[in-house]
This record gives C-alpha cells, sequence and structure tokens, in this order.
C-alpha cells in the first residue's frame, strides 16, 4: 500500500524547491524562454497552477473535469491554453499556485484510496494522482532551472517518478501507435540516496540500467536517449527507450540530441 501521506509530504517538498526558485526571480525574469518552446517561466508556473486546478476538478467534481475538457475548442492546444488561461502577474500567479496545490493535496486526502478518479484518456487513484502531479513539477522545475542556468542536485524523490516511469511502460508504446510488449522489463537504477532502485522480475531479458536523474530525465522527455547514460539490453528495453513516456496523453515534442539544433 502506498503511504499518502508520505507521498503528499514529498509532492509539497518539491513544490516548495521550485517555489523557492521562482519566488527569487524579478519580474522581469518571468517572461525568460525556456526549453519548452513558446514557453516562458510564467508558463511554466501557470502550467502547473492549471493543471493542479484540473486535478482538483477530477478529484471533487467529474462532471465538472469532463465539462473542462469537452469545452475547449482545439484539443491539440489543451496544453497551451491551460497555461495561457492561468498568467498573471508573478505575485498574483505564485499565489495563485501555492493555493491550487493546497487545495489539491486536501482533496486528494479526502478521497476514498480506492476511488478512481478521471483523468485524460485515463483513471488515477488518488496515489497515481499525487505521484503524476510530483512527475510534472519536477519536470517543468528541470526546464525553469534549465532557462535560468541553475542545476538542481537530484534528491530521493525522484523514486516516485522513476517508478512512473516503469509502469507506464505499455502506456509509451501504445502512444506512439506500437504494440505494447509481453516480454518483462527489469529496470535497475543508481539512485541518489547510493542504493539501487529495481523495478521488474530479476530474471527479465530486457533490461535497462543506468543513472535514476537519467531515467527520470528520459521519461519526461526532458533529454533524448543519445545524452544519457541508460544502457537498454534487449529489443523490448531497446524501443522502450525510444517511447518512454510518464505522462498522459500523446506523444509529446520529443529532445533531440543535445548539438543537433532540433526537436523530434
Amino acid at each position: 500500500m502506498v503511504d499518502l501521506t508520505a507521498l503528499l509530504a514529498d509532492l509539497a517538498a518539491e513544490s516548495e524547491q521550485l517555489d523557492a526558485l521562482a519566488a527569487a526571480l524579478p519580474p522581469q525574469e518571468w517572461g525568460r524562454p525556456t526549453p519548452a518552446p513558446g514557453w516562458t517561466v510564467a508558463h511554466q508556473i501557470a502550467h502547473l497552477a492549471w493543471t493542479d486546478h484540473v486535478a482538483h476538478l477530477a478529484a471533487t467534481d467529474a462532471a465538472a473535469f469532463f465539462a473542462s475538457v469537452t469545452a475547449t475548442p482545439d484539443p491539440s492546444r489543451l496544453v497551451d491554453d491551460g497555461a495561457e488561461s492561468f498568467l498573471a502577474p508573478p505575485a498574483e500567479l505564485l499565489a495563485r499556485w501555492r493555493d491550487g496545490r493546497a487545495t489539491l493535496a486536501a482533496a486528494l486526502t479526502a478521497a476514498p484510496p480506492g476511488e478512481k478518479l478521471p483523468w485524460y484518456g485515463t483513471t488515477m487513484s488518488p496515489a497515481s494522482m499525487a505521484t503524476a502531479r510530483l512527475m510534472e513539477t519536477w519536470a517543468h522545475g528541470e526546464d525553469l532551472a534549465e532557462a535560468l542556468g541553475v542545476r538542481r542536485p537530484p534528491t530521493i524523490r525522484l523514486r516516485h517518478v522513476a517508478h512512473l516511469g516503469f509502469r507506464t511502460l505499455g502506456h509509451g508504446f501504445a502512444v506512439h501507435g506500437r504494440p505494447v510488449p509481453a516480454a518483462p522489463v527489469r529496470l535497475e537504477l543508481a539512485g541518489p540516496d547510493g542504493g539501487t532502485w529495481a523495478f521488474g522480475p530479476a530474471d527479465a531479458a530486457d533490461r535497462v540500467t543506468g543513472p535514476a536523474l537519467d531515467f527520470c530525465l528520459l521519461v519526461t522527455q526532458r533529454r533524448h536517449r543519445a545524452d544519457l547514460a541508460l544502457v537498454a539490453t534487449g529489443p523490448v528495453a531497446d524501443e522502450w527507450l525510444d517511447v518512454a513516456q510518464a505522462f498522459a496523453g500523446p506523444p509529446g515534442v520529443k529532445r533531440a540530441p543535445a548539438g543537433s539544433g532540433a526537436t523530434t
């Protein structure tokens, strides 16, 4: 059983780390471009605030959540339009994000443990929703840090991201229009705590090994596999590194290898 209280504490810690980075910026820096095409620092925080808002709807009012989905005139712009709808002056945007994530945490705490919450193309338990929010907070925090030239040391909270990345193996294949493999994959990662984080059968022929940070960067599509120290053994494991995607929805715009000057 997942300890939702501990998971929400990790989500709060991840959010507070990013909050401190954003709050220290002078107002003019909120317009700085980030690696996401067309998105500034403000867009990154606005996206997190908007996603917390729709996650709260999913946890408290499924009808309102579905109405927000069907009200979108162009589904391909759902994420961009959501971020833009939450843009505001920095102080107001920070306050909106802080209020929203506190409200969401309370809603997830109150939700029955076995309840399935609606989401984009899937459903999630309260614990899975919290894990997804942590994953997104960390990933968009990486975008912001990269834009500012800041290096954030990895923490053991990445274990949540790694676990989600492993659990979504089939999703990655499916959203790329490829058959979901039947063969199991073993994932062994070197965690920032010095330990090994292992997922999947120990005797699986297909394996992925490497640093936990690199795997998390891959499944959130923040780095191309060519720029990461991940080793795939077996055809399923090798193909997985091309399609891995820990987030819901259609395939994102992947990063190109460093120095190529293009996206894929």
